[in-house]
């Protein structure tokens, strides 16, 4: 039985954490977040503020297998892997690898479906309670295609869709331009996701969420998590790199591409690697865009967001600690013109943030098989901001003993 009476510490100050943090704090329990950072400073901050409701597809499925070899060998390709990191990476690959089984790929879909087909609407609930609602723009996403043969590429991604009842309307010619006129006329086809939303600042919006957490009597320190303190089972305390202590009762790890890090200091091993993403912030792009778009031919996305344009994608496997290669944000800015020919890069700025991959593409949500009151909430891989609010449920009613709304057997921490 949950007492509001004990300290709960949520470790991580991304957006799922702050948003767990508040949903907690909200149901009346004590909460302390802490993080190296300030909140909102890591993979949140330059995300691509996309509500990506039709994106929850796992990356092992065939139509990627078939491109992989391609794009590896592509210097300027959407997928790179840095050749001193390969051999970390293998046992991770090994479970990719055991993810593409036909049978398999059926129940990530529908695992992924069960929280996208709620994203949106939990979501929505959470920025109207924090006074939010204006930070959600009105308008979906194009999906482009110059060709007949892009888009049948891209089929086995709308036939999930369809097979789990996703909105979308495919388009032709004129009438992507009367959406969006800035696009090049060589996108002959476009399917319009019109529930995948974006927001104006995700930086912005994990600060404000902070604010309101707080405004509610939480707390937020900041620091380095090195270790926890236990005793019969439990987590007693959280230990700081300073030297602090933080006496908990319950602990949630939601540490991003960090978790596995706190993780093994709890004898509970989490397949969890960094997909880097790469964006560039353009504040004066010389176009204007109501829509958010992605080509998946070209492996990037554009989004008007943070009072500019960003534009972002592609995926680098080099781990944790390596520097980062611009190079990659300047490959996205030159695919985006495709798209986009008029797009200047006056104003840019280039960013580098490590979405938490899991070789399954479905992320780890609900508690420790190994020790009492240790919940996780990691592994969201580009779809941080899209599941933050259903994560924050989700965890809201394991932790206040409420029966939720879905079943989390295929997010449990053990399933590897």
């Amino acid at each position: 039985m949950t007492n509001s009476r004990d300290k709960t510490v949520v470790v991580g100050a991304g957006v799922i954490g702050v948003a767990i943090a508040y949903e907690l704090q909200r149901r009346g329990l004590s909460v302390e977040l802490v993080d190296r950072d300030a909140p909102g400073k890591g993979a949140s901050y330059g995300n691509m503020a996309s509500i990506a409701v039709t994106e929850f597809m796992p990356a092992s499925r065939p139509g990627v297998w078939a491109q992989m070899p391609k794009w590896l060998l592509d210097p300027e390709g959407p997928v790179r892997i840095r050749p001193a990191y390969m051999p970390k990476l293998i046992p991770w690959f090994l479970r990719f690898l055991a993810a593409s089984r036909p049978s398999k790929l059926r129940e990530l879909e529908a695992a992924g479906a069960n929280l996208c087909s709620r994203a949106l609407e939990d979501f929505e609930a959470l920025l109207k309670e924090t006074g939010l609602t204006y930070m959600l723009s009105g308008e979906g996403c194009l999906s482009l295609y110059t060709d007949e043969a892009e888009f049948r590429a891209d089929r086995d991604h709308i036939e999930i869709l369809e097979r789990f009842g996703f909105r979308h309307q495919i388009l032709r010619g004129d009438a992507i331009r009367d959406l969006e006129p800035a696009l090049a006329s060589k996108i002959a086809k476009a399917v319009l996701f019109p529930d995948n939303r974006s927001v104006s600042d995700p930086y912005r919006l994990v600060t404000a969420l902070a604010e309101r957490f707080q405004a509610l009597g939480g707390t937020i320190g900041t620091g380095e998590v090195v270790g926890f303190e236990q005793g019969d089972g439990n987590v007693s305390a959280v230990r700081l790199a300073d030297g602090r202590r933080l006496s908990a009762d319950r602990v949630v790890l939601a540490a991003g591409a960090f978790t596995a890090r706190l993780s093994r200091l709890l004898g509970e091993l989490i397949p969890l690697e960094t997909e880097r993403g790469y964006h560039t912030q353009i504040m004066a792009p010389g176009i204007s865009m109501r829509h958010s778009i992605i080509w998946p031919a070209r492996a990037f996305m554009v989004t008007p967001t943070a009072g500019g344009i960003r534009v972002g994608g592609t995926v680098e496997m080099a781990g944790l600690d390596a520097a980062p290669d611009y190079r990659r944000a300047k490959v996205l800015v030159k695919r985006a013109r495709e798209a986009l020919p008029d797009l200047r890069a006056d104003g840019a700025t280039e960013w580098m943030g490590h979405r938490p991959a899991l070789p399954d593409t479905v992320p780890i949500i609900g508690p420790s098989v190994k020790h009492r009151g240790v919940y996780y909430a990691t592994g969201h891989g580009h779809l941080g901001l899209t599941y933050a609010a259903t994560t924050a449920r989700l965890i809201g009613d394991l932790m206040t003993d409420q029966t939720p709304p879905i079943d989390l057997k295929p997010y449990r921490v053990d399933r590897f």
